[in-house]
């Protein structure tokens, strides 16, 4: 069950009594949560340097947060529904500031990867507890609301990580500029947790209405399936040599659904019932809205790292510098969010077609820049424009399709949908960012060895070579190296891996189109409250 809000004034936004602060609460560690992924890029290099850590442990640092974070999605938030979700939800804020404090103090590379697994944890846990909190305090256009906010965060904590690693590297320096990467989150997340306790409050409970609050009731069967299948389908696409997990991840998931089906034939009234509903897929607006947003999601984390390794290794810039061209992005959805949502109860179905429209037009500016700039035709900013323009996409994107997700998703279920809409992000997020980058590195090994450069892998992509200000990596191009020529070959291999981009983006214009018509003939473009 979800917390109430505590007693308070109603906000000017529309908000219930309480509700900015409970917003408030929820909004911080979804912002930690997010942060963490993409703050992590631009540290690599000095990890690497400071516990003199392999390509692998690299690897890991990143990996293991999105497989634990992934894997505990869904069973978190059915736990959530039966048991509280704000219980579930201060717990995954200490596991994830335990985390974070053990990550910034460790000695190894072994006890950093450790700290994240236990990081991805507390955020997994966390994370589906949001939606699922949102979805019972608020209602009607102050859910879009908060949905406008829920995604101004989403689109701050991917896009200021970088440039708050770039910045504490910069100023700090390598050996503990990475290390306040974690430690950061430290404060933070011990003050939201308090906050938490303060301000979210548990509903009261209808035992009329009640299901059973056993172990039992959380389908352990369909909680340990579907994690085996969401592990086996994502570590393909992270360790190396692994491929031959998909086949036995398809059998694991095509059981889990087979169980979770049985488990609902077999289910009474207010009985145990399965983790998953298998009916909840069959409501379009969530179906076509976690379709939209995964698809988005997928190769999205590949631009800013293609933009990272473009910015550092090709033109050998530093990573502060890569930092601030994200810089732009981040100001206009934190704008354009709350805009955005104050109006997606009217418009929010055309709003996905246009913001996946517009996704494309800003991929499109984005690989004539990358050339432009490459050739030394345009200045470095205009990259930061051109990336500008995913701002009010995502804005559009993620706030709707947030919204559109869970509208008709009952309050009961919510913390279950979030997790499976949420799994389904993180999964096809594991997927692109392999291909992109896969993609990306593959081009970048096949040019010619004058154009080519030093370049390296994702994880350990120019340790040691600290760009200006020693804030990051910055690959130059050693003796007999073409300068122009190997920033072309870096442009060169961004435009390829930008077609996988496009393609991910094209599928989900597509979907959004999909839902447009359907709601259409329908003849209702507008949400009822």
């Amino acid at each position: 069950m979800s917390p109430a809000p505590a007693p308070g004034p109603a906000s000017a936004a529309g908000f219930p009594p309480g509700g900015a602060r409970v917003l408030t609460v929820l909004l911080v560690p979804l912002f930690l949560s997010l942060m963490s992924v993409s703050i992590v890029n631009v540290a690599l290099p000095a990890i690497q340097a400071g516990l003199e850590a392999t390509s692998a442990d690299l690897q890991w640092v990143l990996a293991g947060y999105t497989l634990s974070f992934g894997v505990v999605l869904v069973a978190a938030g059915r736990a959530g529904d039966l048991w509280g979700r704000k219980a579930f939800f201060v717990a995954g804020i200490l596991l994830f500031t335990l985390g974070s404090l053990v990550s910034g103090l460790a000695g190894t590379p072994l006890v950093l990867n450790l700290a994240r697994l236990l990081t991805g944890l507390g955020s997994g846990l966390l994370n589906p507890q949001i939606v699922g909190i949102i979805q019972n305090v608020f209602q009607g256009r102050a859910r879009g609301r908060a949905y406008g906010l829920f995604g101004t965060v989403i689109g701050l904590g991917v896009a200021v990580g970088p440039l708050l690693g770039g910045l504490l590297l910069a100023g700090i320096g390598p050996e503990w500029g990475w290390r306040w990467t974690f430690l950061i989150n430290v404060p933070i997340g011990l003050l939201a947790a308090v906050l938490a306790v303060r301000w979210l409050r548990p509903p009261r409970r209808d035992p009329a209405r009640d299901t059973p609050r056993s172990l039992a009731a959380l389908d352990l069967g369909g909680a340990g399936l579907l994690a085996a299948g969401v592990l086996a389908v994502m570590v393909p696409f992270i360790v190396p040599g692994t491929w031959l997990l998909l086949l036995p991840a398809a059998l694991v998931l095509w059981a889990w659904w087979r169980w979770e089906r049985r488990v609902k034939e077999r289910s009474v009234p207010h009985g145990p019932g399965p983790m998953v509903d298998p009916d909840l897929f069959r409501i379009p607006s969530f179906t076509f809205g976690t379709v939209v947003s995964a698809l988005f999601l997928a190769t999205m984390p590949g631009v800013w790292v293609i933009q990272a390794v473009f910015t550092q290794q090709g033109l050998g810039l530093s990573a502060l510098a890569a930092g601030l061209a994200s810089l732009p992005s981040a100001v206009l959805v934190t704008v354009l969010s709350p805009i955005a949502g104050a109006r997606v109860h009217r418009r929010g179905p055309v709003f996905l077609v246009w913001g996946a429209a517009l996704s494309l037009v800003a991929l499109a500016a984005v690989g004539v820049s990358l050339e432009l700039i490459a050739r030394e035709d345009w200045p470095f900013w205009t990259l930061a424009a051109a990336l500008g323009l995913l701002g009010p996409a995502q804005a559009l994107l993620m706030t709707s399709a947030q919204v559109l997700t869970m509208h008709d998703v009952p309050v009961r279920a919510a913390g279950t949908a979030g997790g499976v809409s949420q799994t389904a992000q993180r999964v096809l997020t594991a997927i692109g960012l392999a291909a992109v980058t896969g993609v990306f590195y593959g081009v970048v090994a096949g040019a010619p060895d004058g154009d080519r450069g030093a370049a390296a892998g994702p994880a350990g992509a120019g340790a040691g070579v600290q760009g200006p200000g020693g804030a990051g990596p910055a690959a130059v191009p050693g003796a007999g190296v073409d300068q122009l020529g190997h920033q072309l070959a870096y442009a060169n291999a961004a435009h390829v891996a930008l077609i996988v981009v496009a393609a991910s983006w094209l599928l989900m214009l597509s979907a959004a189109l999909l839902d447009l018509r359907r709601r259409h003939r329908g003849g209702s473009l507008t949400l009822e409250d």
